[in-house]
């Protein structure tokens, strides 16, 4: 992108009172932004209103600072590596054709990480959302569905928040391990030349190795409350389907399940505790029609393009560290971590982690012997409050 190009199109972004759908209405009218820029007023007002055709005549305050800053910052570094710093703009080749299908589709995205990745490759991603403060049981679901997709192939989308979003990244890369393949896209509620929250620094110089980030806000901008619903939209809009694994009633995850399904793509939630009001959006997901997920082979049921494009699909636990999950007793134990809290048939821990049946009978009565585990009528299976 040349410099004068660049100027035009952050021209538009920035001018007061031009939304993207305005914005949207030029481009088609007029094509490029310098050809906007270059009308007169009362061809501008065939488009738009008389005051945004006003608005269009004068340049925005502070917009030279945002060229000179943006300029600078896609220029590359001799630290960059294998990282690349790109603007990509509505029409690009390289915009995501998931994004043109939504209402309102930004007019740029920054995009930051792994130079052989772009964000065309994202057909086959599944977000992956939740509480910014899950129980504990939900971030080791996040991590280990995050993990269960990226055996499978398929990218994970999430936004880079504390909790679940952070844990999905983190399965995410640990599935890709050194493997040159994009794991994990952060959509970010900032300008890129920040990470919030600040402690996940580190995790986002791990995406960007094995993945992207991503943001429509101009470099500079804050963590601004306004601007993480607008976030959650393009996670909505770049992934196939959303899995909400913990929210409560009023969160943001339910307002990205909810644009999931405006956008006609699938829902998915893992159901929790009925003592949890982290579950309660889950539920209330569920009760609405969002599929009910016990394994990533449930995500992959309901989208068989997904599986044919990803390849089979492993079990939650089937690549784990360790061969024997009752090897070891303590919060780290993927088999207890697996049964969480509540009762739990035999048929639903075998789908959680892709143990058999009669694998899991063995240690499962390890573990009742030793305490860990409750048996329970009907054939249920729960952890016992010291375990």
């Amino acid at each position: 992108m040349e410099r004068a190009e660049l100027a035009g199109w952050l021209r538009l972004s920035l001018t007061p009172g031009i939304g993207d759908g305005a914005a949207r209405r030029l481009l088609a009218a007029f094509g490029l932004p310098e050809k906007i820029f270059a009308e007169t007023s009362a061809a501008l007002r065939q488009v738009v209103s008389a005051a945004q055709a006003d608005a269009l005549q004068q340049a925005p305050h502070g917009l030279q600072a945002q060229i000179d800053q943006t300029w600078q910052w896609l220029q590359p570094t001799a630290d960059d590596g294998a990282t690349t710093r790109r603007l990509v703009t509505l029409g690009d080749a390289g915009y995501p054709a998931s994004l043109l299908e939504m209402a309102d589709p930004p007019l740029m995205l920054y995009v930051l990480g792994a130079a052989a990745f772009d964000l065309t490759q994202l057909d086959n991603s599944i977000a992956v959302v939740g509480s910014r403060n899950p129980t504990p049981q939900g971030a080791a679901n996040a991590r280990a569905f995050g993990r269960a997709l990226g055996e499978a192939g398929l990218p994970v989308v999430s936004g880079l928040a504390l909790g679940v979003d952070g844990a999905a990244h983190q399965g995410a890369l640990d599935a890709a391990g050194d493997a040159p393949r994009l794991a994990t896209v952060a959509v970010v509620g900032t300008g890129l030349d920040r990470v919030y929250p600040a402690r996940h620094r580190d995790l986002a110089h791990r995406i960007m190795a094995n993945g992207l980030i991503v943001s429509e806000l101009p470099l500079g901008t804050p963590p601004l409350t306004q601007n993480f619903p607008k976030r959650n939209r393009l996670i909505a809009g770049l992934a196939r389907g959303t899995l909400v694994v913990e929210a409560a009633l009023q969160s943001g995850s339910l307002i990205t399940a909810r644009l999931t399904s405006e956008q006609g793509k699938e829902v998915f939630a893992i159901p929790g505790s009925i003592h949890s009001p982290q579950s309660r959006g889950c539920h209330a997901l569920i009760r609405q029609g969002a599929k009910l997920v016990e394994s990533v082979n449930d995500i992959l049921e309901e989208l068989p393009a997904l599986r044919a494009a990803g390849g089979a699909a492993p079990g939650l636990f089937e690549n784990a560290d360790t061969k024997d999950p009752a090897s070891s007793i303590g919060p780290e134990n993927p088999l207890l971590e697996a049964l969480g809290f509540d009762p739990v048939s035999l048929d639903a821990l075998s789908a959680r982690t892709g143990w058999s049946a009669a694998a899991l009978q063995a240690k499962m009565l390890e573990l009742e012997l030793d305490g860990h585990v409750a048996r329970l009528p009907g054939g249920l299976f729960q952890r016992a409050a010291a375990a």
